[in-house]
């Protein structure tokens, strides 16, 4: 197993590449501290990036686990999905209590606040992000340090765009029977009513008290991820559809197509930490091979198996 820091034409690291022995991959960049790549074994990227990206820092780019801290949305005053993922990470040498890396498939970076940051949001914190690859699986475990004087509240979003073959012929199970806001209708709070979710209209819904395990079915290419998590009880399920994409300049007109966006996330009750608190979250990613039969493909076995 391997890790390669790339560095720009400056002489900065920008990125870091980890591998694994069967030969999938992930990219992760310093800016933001954000995945944007994942590949498998066959070298199939399973995370979305858009063509169209206009990718200029310090704003992430649209595609692969970009994260929302310390607000998810418009869920309160700061700018969308907070300030976190348009700061530059680094490398974190000190990653305790977790225990050091023990092979070069991981990765662990740390964001800290700065004189800046605390002029719009006054709190003093650390968020650390570890990055790890094993064969079929990617896992993020995220942790948020109180570093203050005083306690403080935040909201958090992994945001995954997941690679799709065609979101007309994609459903997702795990959210039936749930509570949801919908963003398209003021937050208004629904029941969601159908036995599992589909797509063929604009969706922008926070699940609320979601289960730890999610699976997200690609009829077409005969694959489900498996979205495991902890820490984060909601779940924010997100397509634009064509009007909105058109709208987005840094999306292709088309891309809605190819693309699924399932957070995990802590949005409808805030995290709250008393001074030297630490929240820590987990999220697991994988892929399993399905089969289509009698119109569903066994969804059951993958959440509850």
């Amino acid at each position: 197993m391997s890790s390669n820091i790339i560095h720009d034409a400056d002489g900065s690291a920008s990125r870091i590449v980890l591998k694994e022995h069967t030969g999938s991959t992930a990219e992760v960049l310093f800016q933001g501290g954000q995945v944007v790549s994942w590949k498998n074994e066959r070298r199939e990227e399973l995370l979305f990036r858009s063509n169209k990206t206009l990718w200029k820092p310090p704003k992430a780019f649209r595609g692969g686990i970009p994260i929302s801290f310390p607000q998810f949305g418009t869920f309160g005053s700061l700018e969308r999905h907070g300030f976190a993922r348009n700061r530059v990470w680094v490398l974190d040498d000190s990653p305790s209590p977790l225990p050091a890396a023990n092979n070069q498939s991981t990765v662990d970076l740390i964001l800290k606040s700065t004189e800046e940051d605390l002029k719009t949001w006054p709190h003093r914190f650390e968020v650390r992000l570890r990055i790890s690859l094993s064969a079929g699986k990617l896992t993020l475990i995220p942790r948020v340090r109180n570093i203050d004087n005083k306690p403080f509240s935040f909201t958090f979003s992994l945001r995954n765009y997941l690679s799709v073959s065609d979101i007309s012929e994609v459903r997702v199970e795990g959210l039936e029977t749930l509570d949801y806001f919908d963003n398209l209708q003021r937050g208004e709070r629904y029941t969601e009513q159908a036995d599992a979710i589909t797509f063929d209209s604009e969706t922008d819904r926070v699940y609320l008290s979601t289960p730890t395990k999610t699976a997200i079915i690609d009829h077409e290419k005969k694959r489900t991820y498996v979205l495991q998590k902890e820490g984060m009880a909601d779940a924010v399920v997100w397509n634009p559809w064509d009007k909105k994409a058109k709208s987005l300049p840094d999306l292709g007109d088309q891309d809605y197509k190819k693309m699924l966006c399932v957070d995990s996330a802590a949005v409808e009750t805030p995290i709250i930490l008393k001074p030297s608190e630490e929240w820590r979250g987990r999220q697991e990613l994988s892929t399993v091979s399905s089969s289509y039969c009698s119109g569903q493909l066994d969804p059951r076995k993958v959440i509850y198996g």
